[in-house]
């Protein structure tokens, strides 16, 4: 099994910036990507960024450019550093590994999730 702790949602102005990180824990070994995503209000769970052991990144093109995720391989952390932050970017943002090197892109790729933190972008 694998747990993940989600922390740095919180309530930011349009332009601003948050930084989310992720922490996981128990059979991190097992994991070959790690991914965030978000779901807001009414709307369906959508991709946001995964990263794999390869350090290889892949992003959803509505946030290319504004968001980064990485990862401290020693504190077994990922991490999304959100920038330009607009109002549509409001949701609950989820963690999530996987321990497939496929389709990482979707939702159903992910064996693991943590508890979501929420982020508020104001206009």
């Amino acid at each position: 099994q694998v747990q993940l702790v989600e922390s740095g949602g919180g309530l930011v102005q349009a332009g601003g910036s948050l930084r989310l990180s992720c922490a996981a824990s128990g059979r991190t070994f097992s994991i070959n990507a790690m991914g965030w995503f978000r779901q807001a209000p009414g709307k369906e769970r959508e991709f946001v960024a995964a990263i794999k052991v390869n350090e290889n990144t892949y992003y959803a093109d509505s946030v290319k450019g504004r968001i980064t995720i990485s990862r401290d391989h020693a504190k077994n952390t990922v991490y999304l550093q959100m920038n330009s932050l607009k109002p549509d970017d409001t949701a609950v943002y989820y963690c999530a590994a996987s321990n497939s090197h496929f389709d990482i892109s979707r939702s159903s790729a992910y064996e693991y999730w943590g508890q979501g933190t929420q982020v508020t972008v104001s206009s």
